[in-house]
């Protein structure tokens, strides 16, 4: 008999303000296929996430999301890697004993030899504390942002910040990841 796979629904509900943080030389790897369930995880990823990686193989990533987590951060990662092209962003992971842990995040889509997607890889890696104090604060906006008029409101409020820093949104993240400030 297979055992059931986890999910969203056996995500802790008890949420902790508890953070484990990544080691500076770590880098998590994980590979979904093209519905999100996870088919490959590094033991990093296991450990931080707090699962052993068996109970992970089958699970949707989304097992480790976070209520911190803008909507939109995903809208705009699904928008990117089905198009192809490259995601990098921050991310706010859920653990299984309800602390959290952030991250680095680059994913990209896995293709075929005639150009297909075939699964998601995703490698991250600590993100710095600084990025961290900007991030926090931007995404609890976003929050807010969708709990009044949904992702639509979330991604205008995204877009206004980024004019008014004169930046595209890869060169913001990636400013934020080298430590600089907006």
């Amino acid at each position: 008999m297979s055992k059931k796979s986890l999910s969203k629904l056996d995500a802790p509900k008890n949420i902790l303000n508890k953070e484990k943080v990544l080691n500076n030389n770590d880098f998590i790897v994980s590979k979904t296929d093209i519905k999100g369930k996870i088919i490959y995880c590094n033991e990093i990823f296991a450990e931080m996430a707090g699962y052993h990686p068996a109970d992970l193989i089958g699970a949707n990533h989304n097992l480790i999301r976070h209520p911190d987590m803008p909507k939109l951060a995903f809208k705009v990662l699904w928008d990117l890697v089905q198009k192809k092209d490259e995601f990098f962003g921050f991310v706010k992971n859920l653990r299984a004993d309800g602390g959290y842990y952030w991250v680095f995040a680059y994913i990209t889509a896995d293709l075929d030899l005639n150009g297909n997607i075939i699964s998601y890889t995703s490698v991250r890696r600590k993100m710095p504390q600084s990025a961290i104090d900007i991030i926090t604060p931007i995404y609890k906006q976003l929050i807010d942002a969708e709990r009044r008029g949904g992702v639509q409101a979330s991604g205008a409020l995204l877009t206004k910040l980024l004019n008014e820093n004169n930046l595209e949104y890869n060169e913001f993240v990636i400013n934020l990841q080298l430590g600089a400030s907006l």
